[in-house]
C-alpha cells in the first residue's frame, strides 16, 4: 500500500495536469460568459420587446435545466452534427483533450454561465442611480456612450463580488464534465482511484486542490475589491 508521501510524489503531477485543465475550462467559461452575459443583460434592459423576450426565455430555460443535461446535449450533439455532415475532424489535442470535445464543453459551460452572469450584470446596472444616466445624457453623450463610459463601469464595481462567486462556482461545477471523459481534476482523481484502488485519498487530494483554488481566488477578489473602494 502506498503511503501518503509516496502517493503524492507519484501522482501529484497528474493531479496538477488536471488542475491546469480545470483552470483553463473555468477561465474560458467566465471570459466568454461575461461577454455574452453582458449582451443578454443589455437585451433584457432594452426597450425592444422582442430582445427582452428572447433574453428572458433564454435565461429561464438555461437556469431551469441542470448543467449536466446541457453538457450531454452539447457534447454529444456537436459530435453527432459533425458525424452527420460527413466531415472528418482532424485529431487535434488541446490541454490534453480532443479539440472538439474541449470546445463543446466550453460552449456548454458558457451557455450555462451566461444566464447567471446576465442576471448579475442586469442587477448591477439597475442598481445605479437613474440620475447618472440623466447626467451623462445632459453632457451630450448618447445612450450607448453613457452605458459604456458611465453606467457599466460603476456597475462592475457593484457586481464584482457576485462575479467572483460565479467564477468560484464554475471552478467547482467543472467537475461535472469528468462524466464525459474530459481530463480535468475530478477525472484525474477517478483515474488514480482505478490505478491505486484507493477511494478516499484521491478524492481528498482533489478536494484540497479545489479548496486552494477557490480560497486563493476569493482572497484575490477581496484585494481587488479593497483597491476599488480606495479608488472611490
Amino acid at each position: 500500500m502506498l503511503g501518503i508521501s509516496e502517493f503524492l510524489s507519484t501522482y501529484l503531477g497528474y493531479f496538477f495536469e488536471g488542475t491546469g485543465i480545470t483552470i483553463a475550462l473555468s477561465f474560458f467559461t467566465v471570459l466568454l460568459g461575461s461577454v455574452t452575459g453582458t449582451l443578454f443583460a443589455l437585451m433584457k434592459l432594452s426597450k425592444s420587446k422582442v430582445l427582452k423576450r428572447i433574453a428572458s426565455v433564454y435565461i429561464e430555460i438555461v437556469r431551469g435545466t441542470p448543467l449536466i443535461v446541457q453538457v450531454f446535449i452539447l457534447y454529444y450533439g456537436v459530435a453527432q452534427l459533425i458525424q452527420n455532415s460527413g466531415y472528418t475532424m482532424p485529431q487535434i489535442q488541446v490541454f490534453g483533450n480532443d479539440l472538439v470535445s474541449f470546445v463543446s464543453i466550453v460552449i456548454a459551460m458558457t451557455i450555462n454561465s451566461t444566464a447567471y452572469i446576465a442576471e448579475i450584470i442586469r442587477g448591477g446596472i439597475e442598481s445605479i442611480d437613474k440620475g447618472q444616466m440623466e447626467a451623462a445624457r445632459s453632457l451630450g453623450l448618447t445612450h450607448k456612450m453613457s452605458m459604456r463610459f458611465v453606467i457599466i463601469p460603476q456597475a462592475i464595481k457593484n457586481i464584482l463580488p457576485a462575479l467572483g462567486n460565479e467564477f468560484i462556482t464554475v471552478i467547482k461545477e467543472s467537475a461535472i464534465v469528468s462524466v464525459v471523459g474530459i481530463r480535468e481534476l475530478m477525472f484525474s482523481a477517478s483515474v488514480v482511484q482505478g490505478t491505486t484502488y484507493k477511494i478516499f485519498t484521491p478524492l481528498i487530494t482533489a478536494a484540497a486542490i479545489y479548496f486552494v483554488l477557490t480560497f486563493s481566488l476569493s482572497k484575490l477578489l477581496g484585494v481587488v475589491e479593497r483597491r476599488m473602494k480606495v479608488s472611490d
